[in-house]
């Protein structure tokens, strides 16, 4: 039976991201500045009156873990805490019911004080001569973070963009052992829901009753109402579009399936996919290919700790599959002169894995002392560069697809298609679709913690998908 309330995260934890926040002011501003963010608004859908469901904007989610929206967060130089809601009309207790009140909000977040936003200027102008605001680009989106709207009689001068968005970044990449709580628990629930799909998964169903089974039980059991992206319940060729978004494909026996899920619990993302059969057992090229990505998921898992380069991890997962690839006779060439030619670019398209925490593709990847993006073909989409560190939060997940227009393109270039099997492409894996293997993972002081509990061994999956109980 499902737990009203399955997992209690402790105010605690936001008081501590806030007493770090608290820190780096004193240590890098002083005494008279402050950090000023603000809540996401509901958005409406399209000119209508009904809203999408609220989803927190994630720096102000992460200070003070209050989902409610137009509020106000102001982090002191001493760590203290404001939040600042908005005073509502009383008739709107008609549709809402009992309405916020700085009492009731501060009981709930356990925040150091609460006001409602017309007061903001006469609280803080006693409290602080500075404040400091978000200004920023988030590297994957290109979108810029929600900048604040300052009170209108708060002097322009005393406002600075200029340090907030890169130390706040910053401080979200290493995770708090209360964040590795809340982290573990909702990749938890979601592995457990990738195993429940894995387990009901038959040739004859529907692609949307794989989401629709993940959905209900990440929600069930697990207290996700939202997810942390669309679902990708991709099966036979669709496995080869990174970001399948239709989910309505039958279900064909012999294919193989690509499950990209995630729940979401209080902000906090997982980020998981497993690739297997949709019938429950390996044909050869389908043991092949996972093989391949396996190998490469693994030689990562066991090489990835603090002072590795993340970009090096990439490349060597590459040359894992690039090899497997070779030794199939699908490409032609010794490895070292294809991974010059930067063959791999054309079977896994995207970066090896990304930062993750309360965005899915979380921040921090390319700040202004991080490296570069590297320029190669085969590296240029990492979402981050950077050298591993202890307490990051990361995903593994290399993959191997393959993607019609890519391949017709790479074939049909004269500098890369004599490297091709292209009869054997054509005949054996033209509609294959692809395989991806992906964990969540934290880097530890002397490697990596796997906190996804998922079949991975071939042998694995396919007891797991005769009726037999997975056991991590």
């Amino acid at each position: 039976m499902a737990t009203a309330y399955p997992f209690k995260i402790s105010p605690e934890m936001y008081r501590e991201q806030r007493q770090r926040l608290g820190s780096s002011i004193r240590a890098e501003l002083g005494d008279t500045h402050a950090a000023l963010v603000m809540a996401g608004s509901e958005v409406p859908i399209n000119s209508t009156d009904c809203n999408y469901l609220f989803v927190q904007e994630s720096y102000f989610s992460y200070l003070f873990g209050l989902d409610m929206p137009d509020c106000y967060g102001a982090v002191l130089a001493d760590g203290t805490g404001i939040i600042f809601i908005p005073r509502l009309p009383e008739d709107f207790a008609t549709w809402m019911g009992v309405l916020p009140t700085p009492a009731s909000v501060k009981e709930k977040t356990l925040v150091e004080e609460v006001y409602y936003v017309d007061e903001m200027t006469k609280v803080l102008s006693a409290r602080c001569t500075m404040l400091e605001v978000m200004s920023g680009v988030n590297s994957d989106s290109g979108i810029e973070v929600l900048l604040p709207v300052v009170p209108k009689d708060w002097k322009k001068e005393q406002v600075s963009t200029a340090w907030l968005y890169n130390a706040l970044s910053e401080q979200r990449v290493h995770k708090t052992a209360e964040e590795v709580k809340v982290l573990e628990y909702v990749c938890g629930v979601s592995s457990r829901a990738h195993v429940e799909v894995m387990q009901l998964c038959k040739p004859g169903m529907s692609q949307h009753q794989l989401e629709s089974t993940f959905l209900h039980h990440v929600y069930y059991h697990g207290g996700c109402r939202k997810v942390s992206y669309t679902c990708i319940c991709a099966t036979g060729h669709h496995g080869a579009t990174l970001h399948y978004p239709n989910n309505d494909a039958p279900i064909m026996d012999g294919q193989m399936a690509l499950l990209d899920m995630g729940g979401n619990y209080c902000g906090y993302a997982a980020d998981i996919t497993c690739s297997f059969p949709v019938n429950g057992k390996f044909t050869p090229a389908q043991k092949l290919i996972y093989t391949a990505v396996l190998e490469a998921h693994d030689r990562v898992m066991a090489t990835a700790k603090p002072g590795v380069s993340w970009v090096e991890m990439h490349r060597l997962a590459l040359q894992v599959m690039c090899g497997h690839l070779v030794e199939a006779g699908i490409l032609l060439g010794k490895v070292e002169e294809l991974m010059e030619k930067q063959i791999m670019q054309f079977f896994q398209p995207h970066g090896l894995g990304h930062l993750i925490g309360l965005d899915v593709h979380d921040v921090g990847g390319y700040l202004p002392h991080c490296p570069p993006r590297p320029s190669e073909k085969d590296c240029c989409k990492l979402r981050f560069a950077r050298v591993l560190e202890e307490n990051m939060y990361i995903t593994i997940e290399p993959g191997c697809y393959f993607n019609h227009a890519l391949l017709t393109n790479a074939m049909g270039d004269e500098k890369f298609a004599a490297y091709f099997n292209q009869d054997k492409i054509r005949k054996e894996f033209w509609d294959f679709g692809g395989v991806r293997i992906e964990s969540d993972v934290l880097v530890t002081a002397d490697g990596a913690r796997n906190l996804t509990r998922v079949p991975r061994l071939m042998e694995d999956i396919e007891r797991v998908m005769s009726g037999e109980p997975f056991t991590s």
